[in-house]
This record gives structure tokens, C-alpha cells and sequence, in this order.
């Protein structure tokens, strides 16, 4: 049996699977923790990857390794290859207003969809460096490099044997990084920080970059989106749709979005083609604060959220409790809409609150496959089609990011990216009553944000 291993250092901890090359099936699995916080030190990383692999039985025959992390968070490195500070993470909102200075800067939010294809957030590393340049000077002046906190770790792993490298799926989410012509856009380094950067390479697909000091090859890893999308094996005209900590949905597509209005991201996928995605800040935090608001169990909270008719009787969340990333209100705070003395009742603001965080992810597509941890709740699979109107695939608990880079792992050590199956939880087909709910809930919702949130 040939074994290979996906790492997902992710925000809140690291999950390391060690799967069958042939079936995809996973042997073993560790993890540990990463400190809370939006601003953390690269070394703790590197050293929750070792508390999870501690035990050496765990990579025990493994052939290859693969990083999927965290998108976007800023490493800045020194001449010498050491961190400058704390990394900051993809939800640290501290750079909105560079965000914004920058699109202003580039002649519009138009302007920087044509050149990378995404227009820049306060998550997007553009931006941060920006906030590096403006807030802290002499630390932007010692830095030479920046990578992202897959690149960083990868290059741990191989004990810096190799020059630090990347994918074209994780440097896409720069935001200074053009997807469709595979290069980096030095103009918009020096636009952000002043002055250029060494960056780190950008790997194909399947190439091994290195090897880790025990003969590990070491595939060229990639961001958790895109790590997910290889374990979900994500396909052109079907979304998945993810409500994790953060909510995202993305399909694949074998062109580049270029949307100016900045809601849909035009990234690069890990298999060469691209991932079109749309990311929120509030995603399951919602569902467990409102829970705690109405002083239930999730499970009570659940079973209340089904209890109330499709559309909360005229409730409307707007989920914004941590500010949202899209579209950039990193400001913006939740809303209930619509309250009345007859529809103010515990089942309808739980299921609002579900409608609420669902309706953040809809988009134009076909079927939908529903994963995270949040998908495992009753309620919400019970929901969901009354809000997508769509045939929706529920994928099983599953590490989809660390899943997703040992295939990627797979590919690079055979040459063959091999075909994994996707654990299925269920399938649900839409009534016609749950279509034309959705279409309500979703005019009601769009109508609600541009009333009460968006300037």
C-alpha cells in the first residue's frame, strides 16, 4: 500500500490525514492547535505541525506530503529568511483602508479585476502589505520577501533546503498575482509596499519542490480553497458551498472571472484552471451565537429553526456579526428585518438565522454540494433547499483541505491525479415548493442588505 499525507494548517488548528494512494481512504489522522488571534507567529505553525506528527508512527510509509493553508495571510520575511513580525492573518480587518486606498490608487475596482482578476479586501494580501508600508515602516523597510503561510510552512518542512515556493492557486489570492498569465505583477508590489520583493517561486500543479529531511517528496501544495476543491473534486457548473468558520462558495471554471463589482474572486484553481469564489467572514459563529441568544442547545436550536415556515414569516438576518469581507463591510453588524408581534417568535429567529447565512452563498449554478462543519446540522440540511432551490449533494464529515492535498501529494509523486470518492451524507432534490421559496427568500434578502447595510 502507498500512502501519502495532506497537512491543513488552517485558522484555528492543523490536520494532518495519511490516505491509500489507490482509494483515497483515510489511515490515520492527527491535529493540534494554533493560537487564537488575527496576528500570530509563523513558528507556531511549524510547531503544531510537529506536536500533530509527534508520534512517528503517523507518517509512518508515507511517500509524499502536501500543504493546503490558510489564503492570504501575510509572512514577511528578512534578508536572511526570518520572520519581521507576526503574521497577519486572512480575517484581520485592520488593512480595509488600504484595501481601499489601493483600488482608488489603480483607477477603480474595475482596474484591478482586469489585471488579477479580484478586486482587493481587507483579507487579500495586497492590502496588508499596504497596512505594513503605512503603519510600520522600518519593518516593511527590512522585508525582502513575502510568502503565504502555505509557502511558509512547505518550506519548513523541507528545512529550507529549497528556495520557498508556491502555487499559482494560493498566489491568486495576492491580489498581485495575474492567474491568466501565470506571473506576478511587480507594479502592484511596488504600488503597495514602495519597493520590490523577492517572491517565492510558483510550481506547477504536480511537481515535486523538495523533500523533507526523513525523503518525504514534497508536492507544491496550495490554499485551503483550492485544497478543498481537489478533496471535493469541485467540477464546472456545480458549486460547493462550505460553512465552515468563514462561509465560501466556489465552482471550477476554465476561464478567469474579472468581476469589478469584487463579490466573486476570479482565483486560480491547483489543477491549472481557475475557481471563481465568493467568501464571507460569518459562517457557523453565527448559527452557535444565536443559539445562545434564544438560550438553547444546538440541537434545541435546530429543532426550532425546522419548525418555522420556509422564509421565517417574513424574518431577514443579515449576518454581518463580524463585519463582513463580501462585500467589504469589514464595519457593517448584523441585522433582524421584519420583526412583528406575530412573526418575533424563537423558531422564526432561528431560522432566519440559517436563511441568513445560507443566502450569503448563492450564486448562478446548477447543484450544490454542501460541506463544513455547519452542514452536519439537521436544520440546515433541512433548510438549505428551501433557499438554493437547487439539487444539493451533503458530503459526509470529511477533512476536505488536508484530503485534497494528500491527492495533490498523490499526483505528484505517480503523475497522476487520481480519482478519490467524495463521502456523500445525503442527496436532496428541491420541491417546487422549495423553489419558488427560494426565489422569495432571495429577492427578500438581496432587497433587505442594499435597504439597510450596503452605502
Amino acid at each position: 500500500m502507498t500512502l501519502v499525507a495532506g497537512v491543513d494548517s488552517s485558522t484555528q488548528s492543523v490536520k494532518v490525514v495519511v490516505c491509500d494512494l489507490e482509494s483515497g481512504r483515510v489511515i490515520r489522522m492527527a491535529r493540534a492547535a494554533h493560537p487564537d488571534g488575527t496576528e500570530v507567529p509563523a513558528e507556531a505553525w511549524l510547531a503544531a505541525y510537529r506536536e500533530a506528527t509527534a508520534d512517528p508512527a503517523l507518517l509512518d510509509g508515507v511517500s509524499a506530503i502536501a500543504v493546503g493553508g490558510q489564503q492570504h495571510g501575510m509572512v514577511t520575511l528578512d534578508e536572511a529568511g526570518e520572520p519581521v513580525r507576526d503574521a497577519l492573518l486572512w480575517n484581520d480587518n485592520r488593512s480595509a483602508s488600504d484595501a481601499v486606498d489601493l483600488i482608488n490608487e489603480l483607477g477603480g475596482p474595475a482596474a484591478w479585476a482586469d489585471a488579477v482578476g479580484s478586486v482587493p479586501v481587507a483579507s487579500m494580501t495586497v492590502a496588508k502589505v499596504r497596512w505594513l508600508a503605512r503603519e510600520e515602516p522600518e519593518l516593511a523597510a527590512r522585508t525582502t520577501s513575502v510568502v503565504l503561510p502555505h509557502d511558509w510552512l512547505t518550506w519548513q518542512l523541507g528545512g529550507r533546503s529549497f528556495d520557498p515556493t508556491t502555487d499559482r492557486g494560493d498566489a491568486s489570492g495576492t491580489c498581485y498575482f495575474d492567474a491568466s498569465k501565470n506571473r506576478y505583477r511587480d507594479d502592484l508590489i511596488e504600488l503597495a509596499l514602495g519597493h520590490g520583493l523577492r517572491l517565492p517561486r510558483v510550481a506547477g500543479p504536480s511537481e515535486v519542490v523538495g523533500q523533507t529531511p526523513d525523503g518525504l517528496a514534497i508536492a507544491a501544495g496550495t490554499g485551503d480553497n483550492m485544497a478543498a476543491g481537489l478533496g471535493l473534486e469541485v467540477t464546472d457548473g456545480a458549486a460547493v458551498v462550505s460553512l465552515g468558520t468563514s462561509g465560501t462558495a466556489y465552482t471550477r471554471s476554465a476561464q478567469q472571472t474579472h468581476d469589478p463589482t469584487g463579490i466573486v474572486a476570479g482565483f486560480a484553481d491547483a489543477t491549472g484552471a481557475f475557481l471563481p469564489l465568493v467568501c464571507t467572514l460569518n459562517g457557523a459563529r453565527n448559527l452557535v451565537a444565536s443559539a445562545a441568544v434564544l438560550g438553547v442547545s444546538l440541537d434545541e436550536f435546530s429543532a426550532l429553526a425546522v419548525s418555522a415556515p420556509a422564509g421565517s414569516a417574513g424574518l431577514t438576518f443579515i449576518p454581518y456579526l463580524e463585519g463582513e469581507r463580501t462585500p467589504p463591510l469589514p464595519d457593517a453588524t448584523g441585522e433582524l428585518v421584519g420583526l412583528t408581534l406575530s412573526n418575533m417568535t424563537p423558531a422564526n429567529i432561528a431560522r432566519a438565522a440559517i436563511e441568513g447565512v445560507l443566502c450569503e452563498q448563492t450564486g448562478a449554478i446548477s447543484s450544490i454540494t454542501l460541506t463544513g462543519g455547519a452542514s452536519q446540522s439537521s436544520a440546515v440540511r433541512a433548510i438549505a433547499p428551501a433557499v438554493f432551490g437547487l439539487p444539493i449533494v451533503v458530503t459526509d464529515a470529511f477533512e476536505s483541505v488536508a484530503v485534497g492535498a494528500a491527492r495533490q501529494a498523490a499526483w505528484a509523486l505517480t503523475g497522476t491525479l487520481p480519482e478519490w470518492p467524495v463521502p456523500v451524507l445525503s442527496q436532496l432534490e428541491p420541491t417546487e415548493a422549495d423553489i419558488r421559496a427560494a426565489a422569495e427568500i432571495g429577492d427578500r434578502y438581496r432587497t433587505v442588505l442594499a435597504g439597510h447595510v450596503l452605502p
